[in-house]
């Protein structure tokens, strides 16, 4: 509760210097796929529990298209102050803002006019003094009985972190696409594959045009193996697009009549369902299951550009 407490009052604070942050933030938070994208990055140091949260605030935001790393301040003075280069922003956290460490990392900022953004409960400390826009902790207890464990400061520093990466992702329009270029790995990734990354194409499809015989198109349905088989429009202002479909329930249906004599426009179902190949792969699933159904024919203009089998999902590890 200590830690929450905290957290409230960090946001009843936040004001415009934290608009300021962003501001600069903004000028090298460029993602390559973004228009007006910059050239630098984000340098994020701190010291101790300080720099565990750094470390943390760094990969946030480079996963959200804002070039960071985090730089430790006792490595930047033994030559890693050569990372830190003029276009940089550098945010640097210390509790108490005397952080020793981070004396030669403020003072090569200051040297090369790198703009500097200081996380800290003491605006007046050196740190305070130094940066360019000061983000203030308040001053509240930490959760350690003592007062001297960093839990509620280290827990307020992590959320402000969190606040400045989102509040990036938002003005830059980060989108879901943006997102998955980052995470193309494990479950965030996997959520984010689309239709169009999974789907059969071409000769894969099993399609055939409107008045085809019933021989050829089972033949069709077996060579390709989705259980299923497509109808395209052979005429008129549909032309070429999906018209209906065949399934084993369609089959089952019309077996006791003389199945083989008929055309696919008899045993067809009519305005199939569909889905489009930017629609998510999770979502083609989640309609499958709640349609009971396998096998979703993808178009685009009402053409079919593809097919996807539940199957697919599965085999790409989406549930």
């Amino acid at each position: 509760m200590m830690e929450a407490n905290g957290l409230a009052a960090l946001a009843a604070q936040i004001d415009e210097t934290f608009t300021k942050a962003v501001d600069i933030l903004m000028k090298v938070s460029a993602n390559s796929t973004l228009p007006g994208a910059g050239r630098g990055r984000v340098i994020v140091s701190g010291m101790g529990k300080s720099g565990h949260v750094g470390s943390k605030i760094a990969a946030t935001l480079a996963s959200t298209g804002t070039p960071a790393q985090f730089v430790h301040p006792a490595e930047a003075s033994h030559g890693d102050l050569g990372m830190i280069l003029p276009g940089d922003v550098v945010i640097c956290l210390s509790n108490s803002g005397e952080t020793r460490e981070l004396a030669d990392l403020i003072a090569h900022a200051k040297r090369f006019a790198i703009p500097l953004i200081g996380i800290t409960s003491r605006p007046k400390s050196s740190l305070g003094q130094a940066a360019d826009v000061v983000l203030p902790l308040p001053p509240v207890e930490e959760a350690c009985p003592m007062g001297l464990a960093p839990t509620t400061s280290t827990t307020m520093a992590l959320a402000l972190g969190d606040a400045l990466a989102v509040a990036l992702l938002e003005r830059k329009g980060f989108t879901k696409d943006d997102f998955h270029t980052f995470h193309p790995g494990g479950k965030l990734g996997k959520q984010l594959v689309k239709v169009k990354d999974l789907m059969h194409t071409g000769a894969a499809m099993p399609l055939v045009e409107s008045g085809t015989g019933m021989r050829e198109a089972l033949l069709t349905m077996a060579a390709r193996s989705f259980g299923c088989i497509g109808i395209v429009a052979d005429k008129g202002r549909n032309k070429g697009k999906l018209i209906g479909i065949i399934t084993d329930g369609d089959l089952r249906r019309h077996i006791e009549g003389d199945l083989l004599a008929q055309t696919v426009d008899v045993v067809m179902t009519h305005a199939p369902k569909t889905i489009g190949p930017n629609a998510l792969a999770v979502e083609a699933l989640r309609e499958m299951n709640s349609r009971r159904i396998t096998t979703f024919f993808v178009v685009e203009g009402g053409k079919p550009i593809g097919i996807l089998h539940m199957h697919d999902c599965v085999r790409a590890g989406i549930t």
